[in-house]
């Protein structure tokens, strides 16, 4: 069943503002779910009060501040803890929380705020990028070195310490700096990797790839910027061949990703620098330390990390596509959207850029701008089936089957020998088939899934249960439902499927175990609950199965399951719905 809705984030933010009004005017801030029903449309977005009397306004502005950051609406936090540091401007926790709204939603206020805490470990590194982009590197430099050495700076300083000598072409002090680590750290293969991009800025290509490959043995497999700057390192150490060819690694996945590292994206990446000075390098370790924190689902950290990087990269893709991921996750869709049209055209990911703003489209109800974009990146990228998958997907969730199975046929297209990791457009179009009522080619699909990855529960799942709700092939249907509710012990769906097949086989013991749990997994799902009613009926359980169909009709269903349900309650289980040999 659907997940209610949340409670809007404004209801929040205005409750912490009414909270905060009953309060004494003379408080200071200390140190340290379903829609409503009483109005008939939520109220519009708060803007920041005017404060006339800072003593009324200031804790009302501080409270709601925290709320919205807390919900990850940096825009209103932004607002609400500026508005409220101009009622209290030497108020130090005032001035970290605004300092970090501020940075967290890319305001240029930041850098002002950050001036006053120096001691504030995020806004030394504001300060520092400051002086960076200014060409103050000895500045820069101080500020690196007043950071505190725990934590999030033990791997960052170092890199950042090195990009300042760069930055003053010091290279041999940089890369002697960053030797220890290379040597004996932690993070051995991030400080290759930077030590590698500081030799190409200064031309020195063969010291470069040296470095690049340190870093590249201690990964099992590049990730896609790890790829992206080692083979632009490569084609200009004169390797050209092994550039391509670790593109070409990225480029085989298949996935929205290996756009980036496939023609015409990857003109952009070969023969270029890694980065284009010691700025960039330093934004590029941000993104670094941004990617491992996300992994680690430290989003806050995580923001900070891109928003610093986007503070001298502007235009800065891997920043901006981890920004919008995580704006996309607390629901902020328009601003994500927003914020991925900073991309320019030419740059390497691009085109997976473009994938993102058309999913954003979508959830924001613009299914037509959505395929306008998918369909020019299809006529544009004609090999790469990644925009048409898209639009297949779009169309299956707004039930729109048939355009979905459509899309999925010009998708496959362009994928003449599937491989194992193909198996999902299979399944896809299996679903779409069949829901647009083409069985035959929805059971090829299917079983085509299946050959090329035997061990997928969920296809498993849906074309047992689908054979066993025609009654056909049910002794096939058995051992893979089983095999899928090995895979996923705790899915009602495919606990569910088992006890249907069983049912249909006429095991009316095997049937009501499998689907009393299928119940017990699945509460509020009301198909399983109409399944379960037949069984007790099967069974000889008369008034159990007429609670559970009564209980199935407050319920969720498929379609025509409503009417059939009804039936049984005017009549009992009708003789066609009995399984074979149990007729009465």
């Amino acid at each position: 069943m659907p997940t209610p809705p949340s409670p809007p984030r404004i209801l929040l933010a205005a409750a912490a503002l009414m909270m905060a009004g009953a309060l004494p005017a003379t408080a200071q801030p200390s140190g340290g779910a379903a829609e409503p029903t009483t109005t008939a449309q939520a109220p519009a977005a708060p803007q920041p009060p005017a404060v006339v009397d800072p003593a009324a306004g200031l804790f009302a502005n501080f409270l709601a501040g925290r709320v919205a950051l807390t919900l990850g609406d940096t825009s209103q936090a932004a607002d609400f803890l500026t508005t409220a540091l101009r009622g209290d401007p030497d108020n130090l926790e005032l001035l970290n929380r605004a300092f970090m709204a501020a940075l967290l939603d890319g305001r240029p206020e930041a850098l002002r705020i950050a001036r006053r805490i120096p001691e504030n470990g995020v806004a030394l590194l504001v300060l520092m990028g400051s002086e960076a982009v200014a060409g103050r590197w000895d500045r820069a430099e101080i500020r690196v070195r007043a950071l505190p050495r725990g934590g999030l700076t033990q791997a960052l300083a170092p890199l950042l310490q090195a990009w300042t000598l760069a930055g003053r072409n010091q290279t041999d002090a940089a890369l002697a700096l960053l030797r220890p680590v290379i040597e004996h750290g932690r993070f051995r293969s991030l400080a290759a990797l930077h030590g590698a991009l500081i030799a190409d800025l200064a031309n020195r290509n063969r010291e470069a790839e040296r470095l690049l490959r340190i870093s590249l043995s201690d990964q099992t497999e590049p990730t896609l910027r790890l790829a992206m700057l080692a083979a632009a390192i490569l084609s200009r150490s004169g390797k050209p061949g092994e550039a391509t060819r670790i593109l070409d690694q990225v480029a085989a996945n298949g996935d929205e990703i290996s756009l980036a590292a496939a023609e015409p994206a990857r003109r952009a990446i070969l023969g270029q620098r890694g980065v284009a000075s010691a700025v960039e390098g330093i934004a590029e370790a941000y993104v670094a330390m941004a990617g491992a924190l996300r992994g680690q689902a430290a989003d806050d950290q995580a923001m900070a990390m891109a928003r610093l990087a986007l503070r001298l990269r502007p235009n800065f893709a891997p920043a901006i596509l981890l920004l919008s991921d995580i704006l996309t996750d607390s629901d902020q869709n328009a601003r994500a959207l927003e914020l991925l049209g900073g991309i320019r055209p030419e740059d390497a990911l691009a085109p997976v850029a473009l994938l993102r703003r058309a999913g954003l489209l979508d959830k924001l109800d613009r299914p037509a701008e959505a395929e306008a974009l998918l369909r020019e990146q299809a006529a544009a990228l004609p090999t790469r089936p990644q925009s048409l998958v898209r639009l297949g997907d779009m169309f299956r969730r707004r039930s729109r089957f048939a355009e979905a199975a459509a899309a999925y046929d010009e998708a496959m297209a362009r994928v003449p020998n599937p491989r194992e990791q193909e198996w999902p457009l299979f399944y896809a179009r299996g679903i779409s088939r069949e829901r647009s009522g083409n069985w035959p080619g929805a059971e090829a699909d299917f079983l085509r899934a299946l050959e090329l990855s035997p061990e997928q529960p969920y296809v498993l799942n849906y074309l047992g249960y689908s054979w066993a709700d025609q009654g056909i092939n049910l002794d096939r249907a058995l051992p893979m439902l089983r095999r899928a509710v090995e895979l996923r012990p705790q899915d009602g769906n495919i606990a569910d499927s088992l006890g249907w097949v069983l049912f249909r086989l006429g095991d009316k013991d095997g049937a009501i175990e499998w689907l009393e749990r299928a119940v017990e997994l699945e509460p509020r799902n009301g198909t399983i609950n109409y399944h379960l009613g037949d069984a007790y009926w099967v069974a000889g359980r008369r008034s159990e199965a007429e609670f559970q169909w009564s209980r199935a009709l407050t319920m969720e269903l498929e379609t025509g399951e409503e009417p059939a349900i009804r039936e049984r309650l005017s009549g009992g289980l009708p003789e066609r719905a009995w399984p074979a040999g149990l007729r009465p």
